[in-house]
């Protein structure tokens, strides 16, 4: 497994992290056995960045980290583990108290790194409010570091001019292939800044991978249904750039998602992939992902190609 450091700090973090979104109703891993399998196997490779949320599964992907980590044995000193809290719990009161529900679900004593899911769009909690009190939890020593998820520029340095004694370590965004806008404004920043770019979605939920026809796509049952990038118009697009990155795949003995994933970390070195994975078998192929690079030419191929592409959301 390959490493860098989290943002400016010196935590040793993998540069592929295990996404944990799919312990969930949304996607519909809900077998333990499954889940610490998938957890056990990550480990077993090295990958020792996990991200997880307090909302995934209602509180239940901590439920399974924490439980699975435990019956493993884990090192929790070799352990970063990453969970978010949501817009809705950022009042002053709320924050103390998912922070301490999450930590008994995650049976740990403090919380690598914690960041913000989404603006309080809907509650106008102000910046300022949630982001000292946030800080306030670091300094009480329950959370090392600090980050924020689906934030624009913006509002993310308006976010760090509220911070007194720590600062944002890491942003989380969607960015892959086909869906760019990160390169745009948040890339460049988190470069600047020092930050970790955590790209979600990196595979664009398994349309990047090839894996599916299009008649496969009529049939999925999980959160992908309604899923902008398997709709017909978008995905006939998006095969034919999974043929282009196959036949790179093939000169490097390498699966489609595998090059994928490596265009994302030879992209900047601030960038960590969250790669979820329903099976231990597809935590091995994320895994290597890294611990290579692809040469600048074929990069240059899969970039230009992608870069053709649009993707629309009104369908």
């Amino acid at each position: 497994m390959e490493y860098t450091t989290l943002g400016s700090t010196d935590i040793k973090i993998s540069r592929i992290s295990l996404g944990t979104w799919q312990f969930s109703d949304a996607w519909g891993l809900k077998d333990y056995s499954i889940a610490k399998s998938i957890i056990a196997k990550a480990l077993d490779v090295g990958i020792n960045f996990i991200d997880t949320a307090m909302i995934y599964g209602r509180g239940l992907s901590e439920e399974f980290i924490g439980r699975a980590l435990k019956e493993l044995n884990a090192k929790r000193e070799d352990l970063v583990i990453a969970t978010k809290i949501p817009g809705e719990y950022l009042s002053s009161g709320d924050i103390f108290k998912a922070i301490d529900r999450s930590l008994r679900r995650l049976q740990v004593d403090y919380i690598d790194l914690l960041l913000v899911h989404w603006p309080p769009c809907w509650h106008n909690i102000p910046t300022c409010s949630y982001m000292r009190a946030l800080e306030r939890v670091v300094i009480l020593g329950k959370v090392n570091f600090l980050g924020l998820s689906d934030y624009p520029v913006e509002l993310a340095e308006s976010a760090r001019t509220c911070l007194s004694r720590v600062d944002i370590e890491a942003l989380q965004v969607r960015f892959n292939l086909v869906e760019r806008w990160a390169e745009v404004e948040h890339i460049p920043y988190a470069e600047e800044n020092n930050m970790t770019l955590m790209a979600w979605s990196p595979l664009g939920k398994g349309a990047l991978t090839g894996k599916y026809t299009i008649e496969d796509t009529q049939k999925l049952a999980d959160l992908r249904v309604n899923e902008p990038l398997f709709h017909p118009d978008n995905y006939k697009k998006i095969l034919e750039l999974v043929e282009v990155v196959r036949g790179v795949a093939r000169r490097y003995n390498k699966t489609t998602a595998q090059v994928v994933l490596n265009w994302l970390v030879t992209y900047s070195d601030i960038i960590v992939p969250i790669a979820g994975a329903k099976s231990p078998g597809q935590v091995e192929e994320n895994a290597g992902a890294v611990d290579w690079r692809l040469s600048y030419e074929d990069w240059r191929l899969i970039d230009d190609y992608a870069k053709s592409i649009r993707i629309t959301y009104v369908l």
